[in-house]
C-alpha cells in the first residue's frame, strides 16, 4: 500500500493544518511499516526497534507518535473526524442521526482507502489477548469524547446522564458491528452492518428485537 495523504476529510469550520497532517501522515506510515511486519512475522515477535527501522525513524520518534507498541494498533485518526462531524452538523440534528449519516460517509471512504490496514488492525485486536484488554479503554475514551462534543452542541453538561447514556449506547453499537465483522472474517459489508446496529439505537430497543 503506498503513501497517500490521510483520508480525514475537511470538514466546515474545521481544516485539517498542514502540521497536524504532516503528523497523521508519519502515524500512518509509521503503522504501515509495523502491519507489514505483523503479517510477516506476528505481533509478539515484532519488535519496537525493528518497526523504527522498517520506518527509518529512530525508536525515540516511535514513541513520540506512540507510547507502546499497543497503541500502535489502537490509535486511530477516526475519533478526531467523528469530532468534526458532529461539530459540523446542523444544531437540530439528533446525535444519533449526525453519527450514523457521518460515520456511514466516514466509512465508506475508509475502507476504500484503508480497507487491509482496518483488517489487519481488526484482526489483532480479535487474536492478541493484550489488545482486546486495551480496547475497553479505548472505547471509554470514543465515548467522553462523543459526549463532550455533542455537549458543547446542546449546552448541557458532558456530566449528563442522559447525554452520557446515548453516547455510550452508541460507541457500543458501532464497536458491536465492527467485531461482529471482524469474528465472521472482515468478509461482509461493514458499512451496512454499522447501519444497521445504528438503526436499533435510532428506531428503539424493544422487547424483542
Amino acid at each position: 500500500m503506498t503513501a497517500k495523504e490521510p483520508s480525514i476529510p475537511d470538514l466546515p469550520g474545521s481544516p485539517v493544518g498542514l502540521r497536524e497532517r504532516k503528523k497523521i501522515k508519519t502515524r500512518q506510515a509509521i503503522r504501515r511499516e509495523a502491519y507489514r511486519l505483523f503479517r510477516e512475522h506476528g505481533y509478539d515477535a515484532t519488535t519496537v526497534d525493528r518497526i523504527a527501522e522498517a520506518a527509518e525513524i529512530s525508536p525515540s520518534t516511535f514513541f513520540r507518535y506512540f507510547p507502546t507498541k499497543e497503541d500502535l494498533v489502537l490509535t486511530d485518526e477516526y475519533d478526531p473526524l467523528l469530532v468534526r462531524i458532529l461539530r459540523a452538523a446542523p444544531k437540530d440534528a439528533s446525535m444519533i442521526r449526525v453519527v450514523r449519516t457521518g460515520v456511514l460517509d466516514a466509512l465508506r471512504e475508509i475502507l476504500r482507502e484503508e480497507r487491509e490496514e482496518m483488517v489487519t488492525r481488526m484482526t489483532l485486536v480479535h487474536n492478541v489477548p493484550a489488545l482486546r484488554r486495551r480496547t475497553h479503554e479505548q472505547q471509554m475514551q470514543s465515548w467522553t469524547l462523543i459526549s463532550e462534543t455533542f455537549a458543547e452542541r446542546t449546552g448541557r453538561s458532558p456530566d449528563d446522564l442522559e447525554l452520557r447514556v446515548a453516547a455510550a449506547s452508541i460507541n457500543a453499537a458501532i464497536s458491536e458491528a465492527v467485531f461482529h465483522w471482524t469474528r465472521h472474517g472482515c468478509t461482509g459489508d461493514l458499512v451496512e452492518l454499522v447501519d444497521q446496529a445504528l438503526m436499533v439505537l435510532e428506531k428503539g430497543l424493544r422487547d424483542n428485537p
